[in-house]
Parts: C-alpha cells; sequence; structure tokens
C-alpha cells in the first residue's frame, strides 16, 4: 500500500483534501470515487506541486526539519518502530502541510530504503549534510541520540539566521526612512521652491544648485543604475548555477574583501567547527565527517580546499596542520584541533573553539550592527540638514529681497 495525496470535491459540492491509501493511482481514484470524492489531481505523497503566486511552496523547511528530527528521536526512544514513528508524525498537529512529505518518506522506507536516502528524496532543501547524520545514526544504532543532535544543531542554525536578520531590521528602516524623506523633499518641495524663487527673481543660492543638480541626476542615473544591476544580478545568478568555477571565485573575493573578509571566516569557522564535533560525536570516520563539515560550512572555496586535505590526511598528515594550510580555517582552529588530538579528545577541543567563534561571531555583529545604526543616524541627519539648507536659504533670500 502507498500513500496518495488528492484534491477535488466531495459530494457537496465542497473542496476535499487529503491522503489515502492505495495499491496505485487507479486504486486511489477507486476508492476515492467509492467515498463520494470527485478527485481533481492525485499523486504520490508528497511530489505534487504546490504553486503560491507562482512560486512552489516552501515545505519540509528549516524549522520543520528541526521538530521532526527532534520528535522522531523522541518516539524512538521511547521503542517504537520506525514506521510507526512516522505514523505517528503525521497527525502531528505541528507538521501541518508537511503531512504528505512524512507519508512519502514513509512509503519510500516500506520500498526497502533507508531513513537517510528516503529523507534526501523529501526535498530539495535537505542537505547531504543531514543524509550523512542519519546515515550515521543507522550504522551505529544510536538513531535516536543522532537525531536529536541533529535536531540541535539546525535550532543553532535557524537561531544564527535569525539574529543576522534582526540585526539588519533597524539598519534597514532607517536608510528606508532616508531615502522616503530625500524623495518628498526633491521631488514636492524643491521644485516649488524652485518656481517662486524664479518668479521673484532672486538668485538660487550655490547648496540649492547643487542639490537640484544631484536630484536631477540622479533621477536620470538611478533607473540606468537599477536596470544595470537588474541585469548583473541575473547574470550572476545564472552564472553562479551553472559554474562551480564562478562559485568558488566569488567565495575566494568574500573571504579577502575587506570589510567582508572576518565576517566571512568566523562564521565559516563557525558552521565547519560545529558540524565536524557533532559528526565525531556521532562516530562518523574523520574523512568523511571532514568532506560533510565543509558541505556544511556553505563555502564552495573551503570545499575545494578541504578535498586537498583529505588526500593529505589520508597519507599520513595531522589533522591541526591540514587545517592550518585552508586560509579560512588557519585562525585559531589548527591550535584547538592540536590540543585535542594530542588529549585524545577531538570532538570536545572542537565543540570549545565552536563555542569561542560563536562568541566572537556575536561580539563582532554586536559591535557592526552598533556602528551602522551610527553611521546611519548620523547619514539621516546629515541628509536632512543640507535639504532643510536648499530650502530655507532660498527663503531667506526672498525675505531679504522683499525688504
Amino acid at each position: 500500500m502507498r500513500t496518495f495525496e488528492y484534491k477535488g470535491f466531495n459530494h457537496a459540492g465542497q473542496s476535499a483534501r487529503g491522503l489515502i491509501q492505495a495499491l496505485d493511482l487507479k486504486d486511489a481514484r477507486e476508492r476515492l470515487a467509492h467515498q463520494g470524492v470527485l478527485a481533481e489531481s492525485v499523486a504520490a505523497a508528497g511530489q505534487r506541486k504546490r504553486w503560491v503566486w507562482r512560486r512552489r511552496e516552501v515545505l519540509f523547511g528549516l524549522d520543520i526539519r528541526a521538530a521532526f528530527y527532534r520528535e522522531m528521536a523522541s518516539i524512538l526512544h521511547a521503542g517504537l518502530s520506525l514506521s510507526k514513528a512516522l505514523g505517528l508524525l503525521m497527525d502531528a498537529p505541528e507538521m501541518g502541510t508537511n503531512r504528505p512529505v512524512i507519508a512519502g518518506i514513509r512509503d519510500r522506507i516500506g520500498e526497502g530504503i533507508t531513513l537517510a536516502d528516503a529523507v534526501g528524496q523529501a526535498g530539495p532543501r535537505v542537505s547531504g549534510f543531514e543524509q550523512a547524520v542519519i546515515q550515521t545514526g543507522e550504522r551505529s544504532g544510536q538513531l535516536d541520540t543522532v537525531l536529536n543532535r541533529l535536531a540541535d544543531f539546525l535550532e543553532e542554525e535557524r537561531e544564527l539566521r535569525d539574529r543576522l536578520i534582526s540585526a539588519m531590521i533597524y539598519p534597514a528602516i532607517i536608510l528606508i526612512l532616508s531615502l522616503v524623506v530625500g524623495i518628498g523633499l526633491l521631488v514636492f518641495m524643491l521644485p516649488a521652491f524652485r518656481e517662486l524663487l524664479l518668479e521673484s527673481g532672486v538668485a538660487l543660492p550655490w547648496i540649492t544648485r547643487a542639490v537640484m543638480t544631484g536630484a536631477a541626476v540622479a533621477a536620470w542615473g538611478l533607473p540606468v543604475l537599477a536596470i544595470a544591476m537588474l541585469g548583473g544580478g541575473v547574470w550572476a545568478r545564472r552564472t553562479w548555477r551553472q559554474s562551480p568555477e564562478f562559485r568558488v571565485w566569488c567565495d575566494r573575493m568574500t573571504h579577502q574583501l575587506p570589510l567582508l573578509r572576518s565576517f566571512r571566516r568566523v562564521l565559516v569557522n563557525v558552521r565547519f567547527t560545529r558540524t565536524l564535533a557533532m559528526l565525531l560525536n556521532s562516530g562518523l570516520p574523520l574523512l568523511e565527517a571532514l568532506d560533510q563539515a565543509a558541505y556544511a560550512s556553505g563555502s564552495p572555496w573551503l570545499m575545494v580546499l578541504m578535498q586537498k586535505e583529505i588526500e593529505a590526511v589520508r597519507h599520513g598528515s595531522t589533522l591541526a596542520d591540514a587545517l592550518a594550510r585552508i586560509p579560512p580555517l588557519a585562525g585559531t582552529l589548527p591550535g584547538w584541533t592540536r590540543a585535542g588530538e594530542v588529549s585524545g579528545d577531538l570532538a570536545g577541543m572542537l565543540n570549545h573553539a565552536a563555542q569561542r567563534s560563536q562568541a566572537q561571531w556575536n561580539r563582532r555583529i554586536t559591535r557592526t550592527m552598533t556602528m551602522v545604526e551610527s553611521v546611519l543616524v548620523i547619514f539621516v541627519g546629515v541628509f536632512v540638514f543640507v535639504l532643510a539648507l536648499a530650502i530655507v536659504l532660498p527663503i531667506l533670500s526672498v525675505n531679504q529681497a522683499l525688504q
């Protein structure tokens, strides 16, 4: 029996959708007809496309996967089978629209594939890193423990992402307000004063002329700049998808630009170190763990460099020396790694290194966002002050001419 999701209408003409188990697609339609449901579409669970504003609906996202792994770990720890655990999760209210995805995972497991492969086929958002962690749990017989650790990792990733978004909200609001104020003054206020001054015969002050000239240039230049940026963004996105070399080059540039270098390296260190520690704690061999940790770092350049160093470690090089030869990781991480290799507690030392990198990242984000907010406030103040002068000075000139 397989699970199918359907969408149609019942005998009262009301919209109906849900899941049904059947032998095949034809059997599913017959069962629905027997229940009085006119099926508009029937598809295998988790494979029907959903369109929201012409874009595919995001299913099995980060938050849902974290909850899915956490709850499955609890159910498996209680002694239930994997199939029953998935059946219970399908009925969990927090799974919501993801029930068909979970049903598809259960069906694939019933066909004989592993949980890691079944989850990997659930959607494009499931990373190879998650599959490797689940596979490690299945091999070691500690699936519930590994799923709990994976849920912890995804929740930390979500917290890191939310912190970045929250840090950018206030500066973005200030910038938008400054643009709104500037556009309002330049479009509505200054042209009115210009006509008034021309009628009075009073010469425009230099600051007013400069602001109006800048506004005229911006009126023509900004659309051209926006079109150029849009075209460049489309080209860069297409090239990013099609060319691995371009992805590596772009990532390498972010590690070398003065303003982005420190942030990018700290973020890569946090992700790589935390992932490597978790994989080693889960029992994954070192070489496989290095490959998956490089993937989880989100740095294409690091992935290329790591492939060379994996071969070096395979042929006898120490992990600390290998990490020291990778520029994004060649900070304090090799020292922590060397201490872990000497003490025999590599995973523990990597956890300490990850915590220190996380604290460093938090300090940098807090300090930088404070500076950005201050700079934006000063910029808005100067911008509004210049516009105010450009409006007030001509008024004073008119008053003096009338006297």
